[in-house]
């Protein structure tokens, strides 16, 4: 009879797996903000983490119905 893979251990595993795949190392944050502020935060976040170190960018961003901007901001994560 095989062994079942539902264990809590199998289970806990195949997340992180997952998780880490997903990621691939990146840290990300999504924010949805006023034009004027999304653009005040994406600049806090090149000047707190900058690109050519970070490699830092803008790796999705829309305009809500509202007129609000929906972004997300990817870099590397450093010793923090």
């Amino acid at each position: 009879m095989p062994v079942s893979k539902n264990t809590p251990k199998d289970i806990a595993k195949r997340v992180a797996e997952k998780r880490s795949a997903r990621t691939n190392g990146w840290r990300r944050e999504t924010f949805t903000l006023e034009r004027s502020e999304a653009r005040a935060k994406a600049r806090e976040w090149f000047e707190r983490f900058p690109k050519a170190a970070y490699m830092t960018e803008i790796e999705f961003w829309r305009e809500l119905e509202d007129g609000r901007i929906e972004f997300t901001i990817r870099r590397l994560p450093s010793a923090d």
